[in-house]
């Protein structure tokens, strides 16, 4: 009985797929864990305790059915895991790669207190891999096709994932994007170590051979204005995803600007992204955002701040350091990618501060204070408070600024004052329907709830297009019984 099969975590111990040495992966961007075997996958599946409350599923922001693709894999019957594992995620050959597991699905396991987690990404990487090695993954073709367009702003995953589902339901889909590939933060923002590229460009070949068109190169309010893209389409979804870099605030100083070397993560990620993929980049960019043979410090202490250190390792840096205000216990990044890091030869300066820049024309050094935690705040999280008399000076010629990311201001960019914002910058909607303030425009992603997982703007492209799909048949349904 397949009941017999599982359970199995009271025998057999978690693993992790192979991960590949710290020496041999800092010399490439190759993906650092190994696919799981078949029989090991169905080993690590087996693990699973079909608990009657799957807080794995309940934690996971789409709800995939977990515990039952488990099963599945144990059972042999691959190709229904991945029905099922596809069938609430547009993405999970992406998500199995760079979701947080270890505060998510994994962290919630129910047996992860005693015996330690079901490894729940690696074999949701080998059940869609499996998939895809044996053809079962096919474009998302309509069973019949409706006249209404759909321009989609934004080809990152909240865009694509939006795509995949209303391509699915028959719209005619169009997705404007103002680089010059598909994919947004998943090719550009993230590094190959965690999600090689060609895993995206699958993807976009799938979109592509189902006839969802891709208009690149082009900045909305510049190339097309906000007008004419409402005019040319039915519904509008805006899912630019955020870019705009934080700065340190109060802490920085104000010759910063005059200074080189101190540079924003995603410029850097993706002038890292470009070489990889081949591009050439001009010259004075390519030496500014270059690690190799440089005193490495990286303010921040979220994944994008271990993609930061991570990619300059590889780039042969120096030494790299990581500075963050907190502890490790509060530090927002996955555990599982500070392990990797240190591996790699990271060093990490906990409960520092830093307080701004030193150098002439170049930066040569950032200042930094040492933290002491305070009493929590409103969110709960103890306060950094630094510590008198404990400043100092860290040896540094490349800063990287990983503070996070908040929304440009889009109204000026769309030339459209209609679209109404947060206090953040974030565009309001009803979160109901997901309409903004404008009727037949909608907005899904980072751009609403602000910078996040690539899981959660998965699932709000997918909420965005049930939303536009109820809106337009609704709309479809007056206009006929008008004509009648």
């Amino acid at each position: 009985m397949t009941t017999d099969r599982m359970l199995q975590f009271v025998r057999t111990e978690k693993a992790m797929p192979e991960k590949r040495g710290a020496d041999a992966r800092k010399e490439d961007f190759d993906e650092i864990y190994k696919a799981f075997s078949k029989e090991k996958a169905t080993e690590q599946a087996s693990r699973c305790s079909q608990c009657g409350v799957p807080f794995c599923q309940t934690n996971c922001p789409l709800h995939n059915n977990i515990p039952d693709w488990l099963m599945l894999t144990v059972e042999g019957r691959m190709e229904e895991a991945w029905e099922v594992s596809s069938a609430t995620n547009s993405f999970p050959e992406i998500c199995g790669r760079i979701s947080p597991q270890d505060r998510l699905c994994e962290g919630n396991c129910v047996i992860e207190k005693g015996f330690d987690s079901v490894t729940i990404g690696a074999v949701e990487k080998h059940i869609t891999e499996t998939a895809f090695d044996n053809g079962w993954v096919k474009p998302p073709l309509p069973r019949e096709e409706r006249a209404e367009t759909i321009g989609i702003i934004g080809a990152g995953p909240a865009g694509l994932a939006a795509a995949d589902q209303l391509r699915r339901r028959g719209y005619q889909i169009e997705i404007y994007d103002r680089y010059d590939r598909v994919g947004g933060l998943l090719i550009y923002g993230i590094p190959g170590f965690k999600l090689e590229k060609h895993v995206v460009e699958r993807r976009e070949q799938l979109l592509r051979d189902a006839g969802v068109t891709f208009t690149l190169n082009t900045s909305i309010g510049e190339d097309i204005t906000f007008a004419e893209l409402k005019e040319k389409h039915d519904a509008v979804l805006i899912a630019t995803g955020v870019y705009k870099a934080r700065e340190l605030g109060g802490n920085d100083d104000p010759m910063t600007g005059a200074m080189t070397g101190i540079v924003p993560a995603l410029d850097y990620l993706t002038a890292s992204n470009r070489i990889g993929l081949g591009d050439s980049l001009p010259e004075a960019e390519m030496a500014s955002h270059s690690a190799t043979g440089r005193d490495v410090v990286v303010i921040g202490g979220g994944d994008t701040a271990m993609d930061c250190v991570r990619t300059a390792i590889r780039q042969d840096a120096k030494s790299v350091t990581c500075v963050y205000r907190r502890d490790r216990a509060n530090m927002p990044g996955s555990v599982r990618e500070v392990m990797n890091a240190e591996e790699e030869g990271v060093v990490f300066e906990w409960l520092t501060q830093p307080d701004g820049f030193e150098g002439d024309d170049a930066v040569t050094a950032v200042r930094c204070s040492k933290i002491h935690l305070g009493q929590a705040d409103a969110t709960g999280r103890r306060v950094p408070q630094p510590i008198e008399g404990s400043g100092y000076s860290m040896k540094a010629d490349l800063v990287i600024k990983a503070l996070g990311f908040d929304p440009e201001n889009l109204p000026e960019a769309f030339a459209e004052p209609r679209l109404k914002v947060s206090r953040w910058g974030t565009i309001n909607i009803d979160w109901q329907s997901m309409m903004t303030s404008i009727d037949g425009v909608f907005a899904a992603g980072d751009i609403v709830r602000g910078a996040s997982l690539v899981v959660w703007a998965v699932r709000d492209g997918q909420d965005a297009a049930d939303r536009i799909d109820t809106w337009l048949k609704a709309k479809a349904a007056g206009a006929d019984k008008i004509a009648s």
